[in-house]
């Protein structure tokens, strides 16, 4: 990982610029007030035409307690994810980044899945749309499967709406079982401006057939326990 310092103002467009040229920024700790830019020599990302979910969480989609939204508290999702936690002392998202998010999710280009159990929001995620590519930035879970829960949804969505590339940024054993393949920089490159050549749409909705059944043919897809 190749990273440094930038003083530059972090603003939603200098975010954007960032992303398609394929480096994304960080912080040390939630109370910094700086950020680095990364740019990985390897870099993850879960394709979505081979995206496998395991057979205990599938039978959770179908039958299990989760109400499952999106866009309805980007915020509050960001916010979650940015907080510490029990699994970690700190987290990489500092109010520069918090900012410079919540006004990209108002420009259209940030997008968030939750999930509810009754009214408590128990788990979700929140990435960066750009072109037909998603970048997906982080995620929490207050319930079991919560956010796993949300990260199918998403792939469900991401399929419907027409999008080529979904950069997870890192490779992490939380993602091993959907199947996440760890590529060279250059490689990831020529996926990127191959997705950025494309403008898919995020589906927000997800009470229509066409949804329902992204979401079928989501969990079809034979995972690797099968």
């Amino acid at each position: 990982m190749s990273s440094r310092d930038d003083a530059l103002e972090l603003t939603p467009e200098l975010m954007l610029r960032a992303y398609a040229a394929g480096i994304f920024p960080m912080a040390e700790t939630r109370d910094s007030e700086k950020v680095f830019w990364v740019d990985p020599k390897k870099r993850g990302v879960l394709p979505l035409d081979t995206f496998h979910v395991p057979r205990r969480l599938r039978r959770t989609i179908r039958n299990g307690p989760f109400r499952v939204s999106c866009n309805t508290t980007f915020e509050r999702v960001i916010a979650t994810c940015a907080e510490r936690a029990s699994d970690r002392d700190d987290t990489w998202i500092n109010p520069p980044i918090e900012n410079a998010v919540n006004k990209l999710y108002h420009m259209g280009f940030a997008h968030s899945v939750e999930c509810w159990l009754g009214d408590d929001l128990v788990g979700g995620l929140y990435g960066i749309s750009l072109g037909a590519a998603f970048f997906g930035e982080s995620m929490f879970s207050r319930s079991p499967d919560a956010s796993k829960v949300a990260l199918v949804h998403l792939v469900a969505r991401l399929r419907l709406g027409g999008y080529r590339l979904l950069d997870t940024q890192f490779v992490t054993d939380h993602l091993a079982q959907f199947g996440i393949q760890e590529i060279a920089a250059a490689d990831y490159i020529g996926q990127l401006e191959d997705a950025l050549k494309y403008q898919a749409t995020f589906p927000v909705d997800a009470d229509g057939e066409a949804y329902i059944a992204a979401l079928e043919a989501v969990l079809a897809q034979r995972s690797k326990d099968n």
